[in-house]
């Protein structure tokens, strides 16, 4: 294949990028059932896990893994068709009920995950004639999804309502407007202003659409997201979330009005043209959903401890992001910075992954840390010592 047409060009793009810092591999995880998932084995080196999306420690359940193990006894490996055409079996159906009392509204719609379910929704809800007003720093699946409903694309300074009611005035012409921002930002941390955006979507006659893939399970009373712990869950038109983080399973889910799951199951183009969700996997998520509601301590454990590291963190001197959330980043700036203290970090035994543009802003490289439920105070105190370490191994600024 070496004489290929296409080779040249990309070869030296990948060098290019491997000169910024910015090429990417993908890396084998050898294992990652010790403790549920809290420690991982790359490369045959025993790693303490602080880069997953495993907030509540539950991707390693297993009471979550024998309900799938049942369901795969009885339905098989595979779902077999679309959900419209013979894919869509009976604990869909019960799932989405749950769902929707779970989320306190009339209808729930799973899809087969986040990044199709925000592709598709916004793809259904507007179009040409549309504008959307989207958080700068929104997740990249919300930003594919505006440009694949072909709508004016809007974009507000992160977190600033006051810019956001800017644009919606002036431009203020186009036949639908859609506000869409994620609860908790995946790279910051942070949380969106939702009380100002219900009131501005209200003010201005727009539709508003929150992403709680990274609120779901871990805020609220139940773990219904933030939109539920703010009281605002019924003044959202569109709420989604996933199964892949909190839950620690698989698949994402849409909760809203019966009318708009109603339209979404007719126009979404994800949900028509794919295979639906296997059942061994719907039947996991329906136990994981009892697990995020009845086990409360892993949320208060899991809101412990991200308080508990912070502070430590800046009392340490280092520089990190602001936010109450399990979402941490040690921001480093510099991209060659961000990769070396990975993996100093990782021959110390840590999992924390650097992560460059164009995932975040360029000069924002940062390290993400991502806390679980079951770590405890001596094992992050010993990571924040490790840390300390690393940076002044190559003297790099902690602050």
């Amino acid at each position: 294949m070496n004489g290929t047409v296409y080779c040249d060009w990309m070869e030296a793009e990948l060098d290019a990028l491997r000169q910024q810092s910015l090429h990417r591999c993908l890396r084998i995880v050898d294992d990652r059932g010790e403790e549920g998932g809290k420690w991982l084995t790359v490369g045959g080196r025993r790693l303490f896990n602080l880069s997953s999306n495993d907030y509540l420690g539950l991707a390693g359940d297993p009471r979550i893994a024998d309900a799938a193990r049942q369901a795969a006894e009885q339905w098989g490996a595979g779902a077999a068709a679309s959900r419209l055409i013979c894919g869509n079996h009976r604990w869909y159906a019960d799932l989405e009920e749950r769902l929707a009392e779970w989320k306190q509204r009339e209808a729930a719609l799973v899809f087969a995950n986040g990044y199709m379910a925000n592709l598709g929704v916004i793809a259904a809800l507007v179009g040409r004639a549309d504008a959307v007003f989207s958080d700068r720093l929104n997740h990249a699946s919300i930003v594919d999804g505006i440009i694949l409903s072909r709508a004016r694309h809007y974009r507000y300074r992160h977190n600033d309502p006051e810019h956001l009611e800017h644009l919606l005035k002036k431009h203020a012409g186009h036949r639908r407007a859609l506000i869409v921002t994620d609860a908790v930002f995946s790279m910051d941390g942070d949380a969106a202003p939702l009380s100002e955006l219900v009131e501005l979507k209200a003010r201005c006659g727009a539709m508003l659409m929150v992403d709680e893939a990274h609120a779901g399970g871990v805020r609220g009373s139940r773990g219904q997201g933030l939109c539920h712990e703010l009281g605002l869950h019924e003044q959202v038109d569109v709420i989604m979330g996933t199964f892949s983080k909190a839950f620690g399973v698989y698949g994402a889910y849409v909760c809203a009005d019966r009318v708009l799951i109603d339209y979404l199951v007719t126009k979404t183009r994800p949900l028509i043209y794919s295979t639906a969700l296997p059942p061994m996997v719907v039947a996991a998520v329906r136990k994981a959903l009892e697990v995020v509601q009845e086990e409360g301590w892993r949320r208060t454990r899991l809101r412990e401890n991200s308080a508990w590291f912070r502070r430590r963190l800046r009392a340490c001197g280092f520089a990190i992001g602001e936010g109450d959330s399990p979402i941490i980043p040690w921001i480093v700036g510099d991209n060659r910075q961000a990769l070396r203290l990975s993996q100093r970090l990782e021959e110390r035994g840590i999992a924390a992954v650097a992560i460059r543009p164009p995932t975040v802003p360029e000069g924002t490289a940062r390290i993400r840390f991502s806390l679980m439920a079951t770590h405890t105070r001596e094992e992050l105190e010993e990571v924040i010592r490790q840390m300390q370490l690393a940076a002044g191994a190559g003297e790099v600024e902690t602050g």
